[in-house]
Parts: C-alpha cells; sequence; structure tokens
C-alpha cells in the first residue's frame, strides 16, 4: 500500500474510502521471512461484513503448508539466532515492532475494517495505541523472568532456570485481529520461542502484515510465521503436529475442546486456553450513581459490536433499583445504531461476517421461542450488509440460551436479585468463568462476591472512575468452561517458558 502521509485525504480527515481501493492483497504463507504459495489449490473468498462483497481469495491452506512453517521455526529456535540472544535483545525488537506498528497503522487499520467491520477509529486506535501498548508492555518484561536458588549444604547449588520451550503454534479469533496476533505472538516471542500463528480465515491480512513488521524490527525470519487458512485444515494441522511444543488457543469452546483432543492425540503438547465468556455484571443497590452504571453496562455490550470474549451480556440488577436503571440501560442501547464502517463518525458498525449475523439472529429468536421478552428489539439486516442493532432481553431464566450460551452480539439479558446469596448464584449460573464486574459501594460485600464468583478476573467497582488500562495488569486464569492457564503478565511469559532445576555438588 502507498506510504501513509501520500494517502488521500478531504480537508484534514482521511478519504478512506479511497485508500481502502489502493490496498494490494495477498494472503498466502508467511514463511521464512517471505510469503510462498500455497500447496493447495483449495481456496475460500475473504467477504467485507459492510456490504457482503468479496474482498479477496485466499487458500484453505494444508498440512504441507503447516509443515513448513513449524520446520521453519523448528530449525530458527535449534540454531539459536533468537532463543540464545539475550532477552534485552529480544525486548528492544519487540519495542521496534511497535514502534513499526504505529508508523503502518493506516494500512492494519483497514485491513482489519474491511474484514470485520470495525469501525475505522476503533481499528486505527488498535493500530496506533492497543496493540503497540502490548507489544512495549512484553518488551519491558523480556528480561524480567527470573529464577532461584537454594543451598542445601556447603557442597551443593541448586537452581531453577526459565527456558523456552521451542516452536509455538497460536490460533487466534477475528474480533480484534491486530492485537489478538500481538497478544500470542509477542509473550511467546519475549520468551525466546519461535511461532506459527493461524489466524482465522476472516481476518489473516493484519497478521501477515504484522510477521512482515516483525523481520523488518530484527525479528530473524522463521522466528514468526504465518500460515492462513480454515480452521479444519490449518488450525488442526497445528493442533494435531508432533513437533509443535505448545499450542495457545483463543476462540469458541466448541473448537477448543476440538483443540484439546487433537492436542492430546498427537505430542500431547501443553496448552493455553481461552475459550470465551457469559459474564455477569451485578449491580447492587447502594450505588449512587445509575447514570454511570447504565453507561458502563450498555458500552460493555456494545463494544466492537458486543463482539468480545469479556463483554458483561449479564445484567444482574438488585430489585430494589431494577426498574429505574433498565430505563437508563434501555434509553442508552436505543441510540446505537450501526453505520458504515469506514465513516470516521461510526461507532457501531456491522458484525464481522454473514455467518455471525445468522449465529445473533438464531439467537434472539430462539430467546422469543423460549418466552423472553425483548424490551429493546434490535434491527437485523439480512442481506448486503451484516447490521444488527442492540436487542435487550428481560424476564429471562437461567436455563434460557440467551443467558447460557455465548451469543458474540449486542445482546444484554437483563435479570434481578434480591439479596447477596441470590446474585452470586445468578452470577456462577452459566458453565463459564471469564470475567465479572460487580458494582458496590460496601467493600466488604465486594471482597466477599469476588471471592464467590467462579471467574478469572473480577472488577469491584464503587462508582469511581474506571481504569483507563485497556488491558489487566495482574496475572489471571480462565475458569470452567472459559479454559486454563494465564498469558498475561509475567505469569504469562512463565507460560511460555519450561521450568529447569539444575544442581551443581562436589567439593
Amino acid at each position: 500500500m502507498e506510504d501513509c502521509e501520500c494517502l488521500p485525504r478531504i480537508g484534514k480527515t482521511m478519504n478512506w474510502r479511497e485508500a481502502a481501493s489502493k490496498l494490494r492483497w495477498r494472503i498466502e504463507p508467511y514463511v521464512g521471512g517471505d510469503y510462498c504459495a500455497s500447496v493447495t489449490s483449495e481456496i475460500f473468498e475473504t467477504v467485507n461484513p459492510a456490504d457482503e462483497t468479496v474482498l479477496s481469495t485466499a487458500p484453505i491452506g494444508s498440512l504441507a503448508d503447516v509443515d513448513a512453517a513449524v520446520c521453519a521455526a523448528r530449525q530458527c529456535f535449534e540454531d539459536g539466532c533468537w532463543s540464545e540472544i539475550s532477552a534485552a535483545r529480544r525486548g528492544d525488537a519487540l519495542a521496534k515492532l511497535a514502534d513499526l506498528l504505529v508508523e503502518n497503522k493506516v494500512e492494519i487499520a483497514l485491513l482489519d475494517t474491511l474484514e470485520m467491520g470495525k469501525p475505522i477509529q476503533a481499528s486505527l486506535h488498535d493500530a496506533e495505541f492497543y496493540a503497540p501498548l502490548v507489544l512495549r508492555s512484553w518488551a519491558a518484561l523480556a528480561d524480567k523472568l527470573l529464577g532461584s536458588s537454594v543451598t542445601p549444604d556447603a557442597r551443593t547449588v541448586s537452581l531453577n532456570t526459565y527456558q523456552p520451550r521451542g516452536v509455538v503454534g497460536a490460533i487466534t479469533p477475528w474480533n480484534f485481529p491486530v492485537v489478538n496476533a500481538v497478544m500470542k505472538v509477542a509473550p511467546a516471542l519475549a520468551a525466546g520461542n519461535t511461532v506459527v500463528l493461524k489466524p482465522s480465515e476472516v481476518t489473516p491480512s493484519s497478521a501477515l502484515k504484522l510477521a512482515e513488521l516483525a523481520v523488518a524490527a530484527g525479528v530473524p525470519p522463521g522466528v514468526f510465521n504465518v500460515v492462513p487458512g480454515v480452521g479444519s485444515t490449518v488450525g488442526a494441522a497445528l493442533a494435531a503436529h508432533p513437533d509443535v511444543d505448545l499450542l495457545s488457543f483463543t476462540g469458541s469452546t466448541l473448537t477448543g475442546r476440538r483443540i484439546i483432543q487433537l492436542s492430546g492425540s498427537s505430542n500431547g503438547k501443553p496448552l493455553l486456553m481461552e475459550c470465551g465468556g457469559k459474564s455477569p455484571f451485578v449491580v447492587f443497590d447502594d450505588v449512587r450513581d445509575l447514570e454511570r452504571v447504565a453507561d458502563a453496562a450498555v458500552q460493555s455490550v456494545v463494544r466492537n459490536q458486543g463482539q468480545v470474549c469479556s463483554a458483561h451480556t449479564r445484567l444482574i440488577v438488585q430489585e430494589t433499583v431494577y426498574d429505574r436503571l433498565l430505563e437508563l440501560v434501555l434509553w442508552r442501547a436505543a441510540q446505537y445504531h450501526p453505520g458504515h464502517p469506514l465513516n470516521e463518525g461510526t461507532t457501531f458498525g456491522p458484525l464481522s461476517s454473514p455467518s455471525q449475523r445468522n449465529t445473533v439472529k438464531r439467537y434472539i429468536d430462539a430467546g422469543l421461542r423460549e418466552g423472553a421478552r425483548a424490551a429493546l428489539m434490535g434491527a437485523i439486516q439480512e442481506r448486503g450488509g451484516c447490521y444488527v442493532s442492540p436487542t435487550i432481553f428481560v424476564d429471562v431464566r437461567s436455563d434460557m440460551s440467551i443467558v447460557r450460551e455465548e451469543i458474540f452480539g449486542p445482546v444484554l439479558c437483563v435479570q434481578r436479585f434480591k439479596n447477596e446469596e441470590e446474585a452470586i448464584a445468578l452470577a456462577n449460573s452459566t458453565d463459564y468463568g471469564l470475567v465479572a464486574m460487580v458494582w458496590t459501594r460496601d467493600l466488604g460485600r465486594g471482597k466477599r462476591v469476588a471471592h464467590a464468583i467462579k471467574a478469572g478476573y473480577v472488577s469491584v467497582r464503587t462508582s469511581g472512575e474506571e481504569s483507563i488500562c485497556p488491558i489487566p495488569i495482574m496475572s489471571f486464569e480462565p475458569q470452567k468452561a472459559s479454559g486454563f492457564g494465564s498469558e498475561i503478565g509475567l505469569r504469562g511469559l512463565e507460560s511460555y517458558s519450561t521450568l529447569k532445576a539444575i544442581s551443581f555438588s562436589g567439593a
């Protein structure tokens, strides 16, 4: 694509549609520092969800493509060009990659918006701030993985040391394309591993661009490889590959369980799994600022069109403030109407694909059939664009599919409770356990409820200002069907490493 400074502008505003017309698509494996043709001739189409037109064609991928990428990654790992250099030098390369992301923000933002439908300003934020922030965080942590030592007697010194695992396979979803790629690749590289990444077939292009930029940042060719394709070919081959030392997956629970089976039946490789959520948003009646609570509730369910694994899609409200909060939430949600993602003023775009729109529609229809009432019924555009407005259900039961299952769209279920015990029971009534939010000014209650809710990350708010940090600082693990393993903070760096004990003894 042309240099950012040469891109067409209207006054001070970018002409995003013209800029999009200048993109040249290239979706094929990036292995050993260069693009190469896929072994398979079978293809699939990438589709623009804003209008359902075809953007490009891409190979479905094959076992041979994965073999080539794993072989390149293994060779780089064994020759030590990345694994044996200092952690500080690895950190320097990741920091440089963050700078290059910012320099190429316009192209990356366009790729993500056209393939996934994310509003262009949100994609630009991901490319300019969010993904570089993650990279710089891991760059700073690269040399912080410290071992320990003990002297059990005068002749012996025993120590623990961390070593990179080897070849890391990574499978990412489509909802935050470049951020998801960075979330997997950055800690794996920081720990000294080599990587084979399989991005979602819906959004492969920004991951491929990231691999190009990594080489420019000083990551040796072959250390970071990308194999685009569909899950049944590339994803399955990567999970089952006997020369992959660890696999990190983010996606649906159904696919995650298949990944576990494939990994276990091959070399039994360790796994890091994040398999979605159905997160509760619990509001007690001692909160003072219901306006702020309503803002947060609606923002959580409309952010990224509801396509966020940590979205708080179950609003659980104490009955004494239920009616007032519901009124505030309904009014705010009704203000969101989808717009074209290339318009700079759009804050709420289409869903990611026709398939995802149809999935959300099926869940809404199921909710109505099961007896839930749509207090706000969002419009669904069934052709020519994947636009779905927010829907809010009331009079729901915990056994309904819309309450129990991850929908991944702008659909909110509202429930009421009488006391603390009932709130906890409702919060824990799904199979998921990713994140949760609790609103109360009673810190004792906040602590009790946070401990009782089965989730990896619980945020307790008192109507104060929310943290502006887009990623958690503290490590955590998903619970229940949401997965297992930690990828955040120092624990994440440990997850991508293996712990070895070495003992020295003698006179």
